[in-house]
Formats: C-alpha cells, structure tokens, sequence
C-alpha cells in the first residue's frame, strides 16, 4: 500500500523510471561492465526471493486436499509472479523516485558496480543497499515509515524461520524417518543454525543461504526432468476436468459435481 501511494504520488515519473530500468540493464556499460555478474546476482535474489525452481514450495503445496494436483500448481505459479514481478518492481520505482525527485542530497545516489548490489550517494560517498537505501526511499515520502518497515521485515524473517523450519522438518522425516527422537535432533540443529545466523554478519548469511538454495536446484531440476511425464499427464487431467464442467454449466446442468 504505501509503495502504491508513494507511485501515484509520482505518477508522472513512471514512464521515466522504467526507461531508466531499460536503459540501465542493455546499456553498453552494463554489458561491458559485467553482464554475467548481474544476471548471477539477479538470479540468486529471484530465487532467494521466491525460491521457484528449489523445490521447497512444493513441500507446502503437498500438504493441501485436491482431487487434481495441477490444480495446486496453478496457484503455485502466481507466488513468484506477485511476489518477484509486482511487489519488487513497485519496491524499485520506490527507490528510482527517491533518487529522481531527490532534494536533499542524501537521496541522489550513483549506480556503480564496484560494491556489488550497492548504491553511493553522492552527499556521503559512501555504499549503501537493501533495507537501509528502501527505508530511506520510503521516508522521504512516507515520514517515519521505516518504523513500519522495521516491524514488516522482523514479521517476514519470523514467519520465514517457521516455513523454512516446516520444510526442512519434512525432508529430513523423509531422509531419517519419523520419530521423536529425529525431530528432537533436527530441532537442536535448527535452532543452533538460527543462533550462527544471528551471531554472522548478513553477508555471509546470504552467501550461506545462496549455496545451500543452489545446492537445493540442481536435484530438484534433474527431478523436474524425469517427472516431466507425469506433471503433463495431471495437467491434462486437470484442463480435461475443466473443460467438461464448463460443458455442463453450459448445458444447464443441475448437478455437475459428478464430472468433477
């Protein structure tokens, strides 16, 4: 909502954001100063951001009640399209406003690729990125919204250890079986990982966190492959059950349970 107010607060700029976005990502600097290098980090932030291609979200999708599982990764497919495509690109014309419309020179910032992901801004000349550069994008529009920001990120680090510790729960029932005793030790380790994880600098966690998503990828995608058959099978299943409910309802039908 507030990345919403804050873009028609600069409607007027959208057209010029993206143009921005464009021209930044097929410039000739940005091909000679490190193509490969962007689209390695674009892709570990995509899948750091919506884990598709992990295999982890299927652990959740498992655990619902349908007659047709296509019908479950339908829905599975507008989580990395909401959450990627449409929360982020709002995040970034957020912070592309931010450095547009700036007046104070704290919020006029060069791109560079010297320190990675980060940004300098011109008044420091020092680095900056991530939660620090979007707080101040939100509060120069939105005063004190960093506040809000602060609670946001502290609830989805929370609810994130939850998912993640309900995945993990499962696969490593799935590697050592089920038993108190295997959840006793896979909740000792959890736990111990979350204490490392907060004692670490973000840096290394995120780097941590990239390699073990890679690590995750590679059997999930040789998976994918062999189970290619029967994913077109169920969703053949699932669009032929479609189809003929959607005779029925045109044939007036009164009950067309029976045909799902």
């Amino acid at each position: 909502v507030a990345s919403l107010i804050i873009i028609f607060a600069n409607f007027s700029d959208i057209g010029l954001a993206f143009t921005l976005i464009i021209d930044g990502a097929f410039s000739p600097m940005a091909g000679l100063g490190g193509l490969v290098g962007v689209l390695i980090v674009g892709f570990q932030r995509a899948a750091f951001s919506n884990e598709a291609g992990a295999g982890s979200a299927a652990i959740a999708h498992s655990a619902v009640r349908t007659k047709y599982p296509a019908s479950e990764g339908v829905v599975a497919l507008l989580e990395p399209f909401i959450d990627t495509v449409v929360i982020c690109t709002m995040t970034a014309l957020v912070i592309i406003f931010f450095n547009i419309n700036g007046t104070d020179p704290q919020s006029v910032f060069d791109y560079t690729a010297e320190h990675g992901s980060s940004v300098i801004l011109k008044a420091t000349e020092l680095p900056i990125s991530g939660v620090d550069l979007t707080s101040l994008a939100f509060d120069s529009v939105i005063p004190h919204f960093s506040y809000v920001l602060t609670i946001a990120i502290v609830l989805f680090a929370f609810s994130t250890m939850i998912s993640w510790s309900y995945y993990g729960l499962q696969s490593w029932k799935y590697l050592f079986g089920k038993g108190k005793t295997a959840d006793l030790v896979y909740k000792v380790l959890f736990l111990l990982f979350v204490v490392i994880g907060a004692a670490a600098t973000l840096d290394a966690v995120i780097k941590f966190s990239d390699a073990m998503i890679l690590a995750l990828v590679f059997p999930n995608m040789i998976g994918l492959l062999f189970l290619f058959p029967r994913v077109k099978k169920e969703m053949k299943r699932y669009l032929d059950a479609i189809s003929i409910k959607k005779e029925a309802i045109q044939d007036g039908a009164v009950d067309i349970t029976k045909h799902m």
